[in-house]
């Protein structure tokens, strides 16, 4: 193998590493904002779980964090709660920030 051939594997390993990670970080910060979620309209234990499960799948086809924080409005409303989309979106961020650190150690 040349040397070129070598970055090139290097740089693939690398890509498919930085996508691998990138999954972890955001099925991890999905699960965390489920539980989030799953606490303030007052679900525990295996219910919480199971709930925040459905939050890591929710936007697999898309990424669009739209579509989670709609998900949140839309439980926190059938359970009369009132959180503000400004709340529910820095939640969001925060535990975006929260799964890296857990993944990554950052």
């Amino acid at each position: 193998m040349t040397t070129f051939d070598d970055k090139e594997k290097a740089a693939e390993n690398k890509y498919a590493h930085d996508k691998e990670v990138e999954f972890r970080v955001h099925a991890r910060r999905n699960k965390l904002f489920g539980l989030w979620t799953a606490e303030k309209i007052g679900f525990t234990g295996d219910t919480a779980e199971h709930f925040a499960k459905t939050f890591v799948t929710a936007d697999w086809e898309t990424h669009s964090d739209d579509i989670l924080i709609e998900k949140a409005r839309n439980e926190f409303s059938v359970k009369g709660i009132s959180v503000s989309d400004h709340d529910i979106r820095a939640q969001l961020h925060h535990l975006g920030q929260k799964a890296k650190q857990q993944v990554v150690g950052d």
